[in-house]
């Protein structure tokens, strides 16, 4: 490599701290070498010319800049030994700043900025929050984990690990969230997590097609890195080291110790999803738990929409996405050609840095019931005539034999329960919804 990381990143620096003109970079890179020697004017020629103006929010990214740079220096013999042998004898110190906002977000030029957003100490709180070293990897000490973990088995039989950020951590991202994560538009795929967002906006689009595709993403927020939530927020307009702090906050590494607490799954073939996951926990991710990671997910997945979204239109179809859950939907010609479909979205999947859960893969043409987020889609977005009956019958023997007969999974909150179901049904069922609700009202929930 012909120039020290050392010397580009001192460089980079010296740069940035005076006028961007070519004779204003030899004189900065002369202060930063205790010399001007001949190379130094071609590295300040080439680099006005690929930068025409300074990168004042990606110092990092000017110092890799200036090591390709340098590595394409046309030099004699003399002059490369004396750029490889190069040394800074001053480092200078300059501040960042933001320079573009597209979404009007809050102004962060640096550290300093973003402690006073989120009301913490600059040296010592967020870093403590951010963990930039990944120390919590490494500690089984429940106190100096920011994070609680627990596990719990899905209805699939896999097991889902939970990462819930403990009370000031959470408060800290949901002043993130307030501020700054949910002012940046998803994509208008992306159905959930969002302003107006829900499951029926999610199944709409697809109700009445002749064959709707239902896909799964695996291990959808923990699938989603750092690097990519570090990129998210420099889309955002964000300093690299402001994004950088930001992703800290935002992701998190699941201890060892906690890893070995998680039980392997009682289905043989859910065993390489499992290690996959314990993979994906072991590196910087989302965590499934905090207040920040459905929204920060939909911005990461942001490409994946866009690319899944021509894919359907090319084939004449519709796209939806639900957290992890994607649908696609199309005319009657899709019956014979869906494989091939499949073929393209796992190929995007893919390329994303996603996978597909192929357990959770379904084609559903008219003929059967298409269901999409708990709702049928045949006509339109509705609950499950079955399901609306099973419940009508359970209000019905709660009002002649009493609440408790019903509730024979010893359910806590028994009413509130049910009282949750009605109100599913009648978001997507007014005319049930009501029916539903006047039978709740007549029974006596006094024996619970």
């Amino acid at each position: 490599m012909p120039v020290r990381p050392d010397l580009a990143r001192a460089l980079a620096a010296g740069f940035l701290a005076g006028e961007w003109t070519q004779p204003a970079l030899v004189a900065s890179g002369a202060g930063v070498l205790g010399r001007r020697p001949r190379w130094l004017t071609l590295l300040a020629r080439e680099t006005v010319a690929v930068l025409p103006r300074p990168p004042y929010d990606a110092p990092r990214e000017l110092a890799a800049v200036l090591l390709d740079l340098a590595a394409g220096l046309d030099l004699g013999a003399a002059a490369a030994q004396d750029l490889r042998r190069a040394h800074p004898v001053r480092q200078p110190v300059v501040g960042t700043r933001m320079e573009r906002n597209p979404w009007h977000l809050p102004v962060l030029h640096d550290l300093r900025d973003l402690a006073e957003l989120l009301d913490l100490d600059e040296s010592g709180e967020l870093d403590w929050f951010a963990d930039p070293r990944r120390l919590a990897r490494t500690t089984s000490q429940v106190p100096l984990q920011n994070y609680r973990t627990s596990h719990r088995v899905a209805a699939s039989g896999a097991i889902r690990v939970l990462e819930a950020p403990k009370p000031r951590l959470r408060a800290v991202q949901r002043r993130l969230l307030d501020r700054v994560v949910g002012l940046v538009p998803p994509h208008p795929a992306a159905r959930g997590f969002r302003p107006g967002g829900s499951v029926a906006s999610y199944a709409a689009p697809h109700a009445g097609r002749a064959v709707v595709v239902r896909l799964d993403l695996e291990a959808f927020f923990a699938s989603v890195t750092v690097g990519r939530v570090f990129g998210t927020f420099r889309t955002a307009g964000y300093p690299e080291p402001v994004a950088h702090r930001l992703a800290g906050l935002t992701t998190c590494v699941l201890p060892l110790s906690a890893w070995h607490a998680v039980p392997r799954p009682r289905d043989d073939g859910l065993l390489a999803a499992h290690w996959r996951l314990g993979r994906r926990l072991a590196a910087p991710h989302l965590p499934q738990g905090a207040p920040t990671s459905p929204a920060l997910a939909n911005l990461a997945a942001h490409r994946l929409d866009i690319r899944l979204s021509a894919l359907a239109r090319a084939w004449g179809g519709r796209y939806t996405r639900y957290a992890d859950d994607l649908a696609f939907s199309g005319g009657s010609s899709w019956g014979t050609g869906t494989s091939r479909l499949l073929d393209a979205v796992e190929g995007v999947v893919r390329d994303e840095g996603f996978r597909l859960n192929p357990r959770k893969t379904g084609v559903m043409p008219r003929a059967g019931r298409q269901r999409l987020g708990g709702l049928v889609v045949n006509d339109r977005p509705r609950v499950a005539r079955d399901e609306v009956d099973r419940l009508r019958a359970i209000l019905h023997n709660c009002g002649r034999w009493g609440p408790a007969s019903q509730n024979r999974d010893d359910h806590p909150a028994y009413a509130a329960h049910l009282r949750g179901r009605i109100a599913w049904v009648a978001q997507h069922d007014p005319a049930r919804g009501r029916r539903l609700l006047a039978a709740y009202d007549a029974v006596d929930w006094s024996d619970l």
